[in-house]
């Protein structure tokens, strides 16, 4: 999902401000590291839920704009992980 993230080109949106695509996936990594530290996060939907979906300081949604349409975060990701499952072998 992190590469997914890098490689999109989408702008994040993160507490009102923006963000590109290679900065909003090493914010996630930040995210990620510590929450596995804790024993948070055992799959790709954990991840989406608990690191991908909200600001932990302010509690607003994340968001991304690709091409000029803007959704939340967690829904774009989680259309990703259904199109690599159903794609997958």
């Amino acid at each position: 999902m992190l590469t997914f993230v890098a490689s999109s080109g989408c702008l994040f949106i993160r507490n009102g401000s923006e963000y590109p695509a290679t900065e909003a996936r090493d914010h996630l990594q930040k995210k990620l590291d510590y929450l596995n530290k804790k024993g948070l996060v055992d799959s790709s939907e954990d991840f989406i839920a608990r690191a991908a979906t909200e600001s932990s300081m302010s509690g607003k949604p994340y968001k991304v704009r690709c091409n000029g349409q803007e959704q939340l975060s967690a829904e774009w990701l989680k259309a990703e992980l259904a199109r690599l499952r159903t794609t997958r072998p």
